[in-house]
């Protein structure tokens, strides 16, 4: 439930164990890579790390489960045997993928699509009672960037997370997360919509996770086209927002974020 207190949001880390996704695809070549990188994070100051096997990025096609339970799942299960008390969060759309993964015992599942091509990724959710990120968007990553289009932005945005949180509580889900899905089928200008009225969320009285950072929209702000030199301009951004209630911020430079919350956390 939202506790409405000064404080800064927990950090989430990201890392893409894919060869294609927008900003750091093809980064590591083994799984041992793969593991010290997110060992560092951790030692970094990230209180979660959020793990995919399957690249997002608009255009992107969909991994067949083999793939990215070859991807995902060995990596998770090197994690678990140096420290079993990382926070991991993994970001699949698909039952059986999260299914060995919380055997091997990840702490969140992160549903890009809000259940709507999985909704028994819900019932993984109630049975071992970890939290579910349901994050807003449309169609699928392939097409997501053709031609979006809202009438009415905010209406139809929380009627569609209303239907995933609806759907995810009759299945037995209690423990839930929202995301607004900035760059999931979204405009420039619905971009900057959802994050200049992020309060609107406070409407499902759910912990908020915000995933920004090196997202296309600021690349359009300060015209730079490689995402790994957008890291500034997505902390300035997170600086801004920090007078809101969010409670998960997830980044690619964790160590930049450390930087801002230390300064937060100074001043407050």
């Amino acid at each position: 439930m939202i506790s409405f207190e000064n404080r800064f949001p927990l950090i989430m880390g990201i890392i893409n164990l894919t060869p294609d996704s927008f900003s750091d695809g093809g980064q590591f070549e083994s799984i041992d890579s793969g593991v010290d990188y997110a060992l560092r994070l951790v030692d970094s100051g990230a209180d979660i790390i959020d793990i995919g096997g399957e690249s997002t990025r608009p255009g992107s096609d969909f991994v067949d489960l083999n793939t990215e339970i070859e991807r995902v799942i060995p990596f998770i299960r090197k994690i678990r045997q140096i420290n079993p008390n990382i926070k991991i969060s993994l970001d699949t759309t698909k039952f059986e993928v999260a299914l060995r993964a919380l055997e091997l015992g990840i702490n969140y599942i992160n549903d890009i699509s809000g259940l709507r091509f999985e909704p028994s990724l819900a019932e993984l959710s109630a049975k071992y009672e970890v939290p579910l990120i349901l994050m807003h968007s449309r169609d699928n990553p392939k097409k997501m960037q053709q031609s979006p289009h809202y009438d009415n932005l905010w209406d139809e945005l929380i009627t569609e997370l209303n239907t995933s949180i609806n759907k995810a509580k009759s299945i037995g889900a209690n423990k839930l997360i929202i995301d607004p899905g900035i760059g999931f089928g979204k405009r420039y200008e619905d971009n900057l919509n959802i994050l200049q009225n992020i309060d609107k969320l406070y409407h499902f009285n759910l912990p908020i996770l915000l995933g920004l950072s090196r997202k296309s929209f600021l690349g359009t702000i300060i015209n730079e086209t490689d995402p790994q030199k957008r890291d500034f301009a997505t902390a300035i951004v997170h600086s801004l927002l920090l007078k809101f209630n969010i409670d998960i911020i997830r980044v690619h430079n964790v160590d930049l974020t450390i930087q801002l919350k230390k300064v937060f956390e100074i001043f407050n």
